[in-house]
């Protein structure tokens, strides 16, 4: 018996007297749909700051993953001990910058936990009625107040000075808009997030120009952002 041979004989056999490969193969395509979808929704109506094509690639390997250890573990209490011990000496240190990410995440790993437990079912519509309310809580919060605000940007300052006061004065002269979304205290510096309300490329440049001159230290990004909700 050839090393082909023992492979269809034993491993193959094990699997799919375990896991029908049909259930597999439905459990992973699924997954990976809703994977895909939860990705398009972030990226059309998160308002995380960061680049959230980039943070949503994570979502489809995150579920599938899931899905694999769940897969594997499910059948052996063995496994699922082992597993334990070893994640308790994993320390994961990715930086999550707003809680509206942390949220997807674990919607993603809901995914992969719902296909590796074989709940094709329970996914689809877990999924269906979480996206809906959500999309629900995003019309009831334009409904109060949240508009849509035209020429909105973000705007994020690295500098090596202190003075928040005097960042802020200069957006709040030139924008009619100014909000602070995030500081950090660097050393030395501060690294800040306005959002702002940009008229034209006028007050954009005058901006440039001032932010520019606090110091030869000082970093100047602007990223619009036109359907963001304020």
């Amino acid at each position: 018996m050839n090393i082909l041979q023992k492979i269809q004989g034993k491993y193959l056999a094990e699997f799919a007297e375990n896991i029908p490969f049909d259930e597999f193969l439905l459990n992973v395509l699924l997954t990976a749909l809703l994977a895909g979808i939860l990705r398009w929704y972030y990226i059309r109506y998160g308002h995380s700051i960061s680049n959230r094509r980039r943070f949503g690639n994570n979502f489809l390997p995150l579920a599938l993953g899931t899905l694999l250890i769940i897969m594997i573990v499910k059948s052996s209490i063995a496994l699922s001990l082992g597993l334990v011990g070893a994640l308790s000496i994993v320390r994961f240190r990715a930086a999550i910058k707003d809680p509206e990410e942390l949220t997807f995440l674990f919607i993603a790993i809901g995914l992969g936990l719902a296909g590796g437990a074989n709940e094709p079912v329970l996914a689809l519509l877990s999924f269906i009625l979480i996206a809906g309310l959500l999309y629900l809580q995003r019309g009831l919060g334009q409904k109060k107040g949240l508009t849509q605000r035209s020429g909105a940007v973000y705007v994020n300052i690295h500098t090596d000075q202190t003075d928040l006061k005097e960042v802020a004065a200069i957006l709040t002269g030139i924008f009619p808009y100014v909000e602070l979304k995030r500081m950090d205290t660097l050393d030395p510096g501060m690294d800040l997030s306005f959002l702002c309300q940009g008229e034209s490329i006028d007050q954009l440049a005058t901006a440039k120009e001032k932010l520019l001159a606090l110091s030869a230290g000082t970093r100047l990004s602007i990223v619009d952002q036109p359907d963001l909700m304020v």
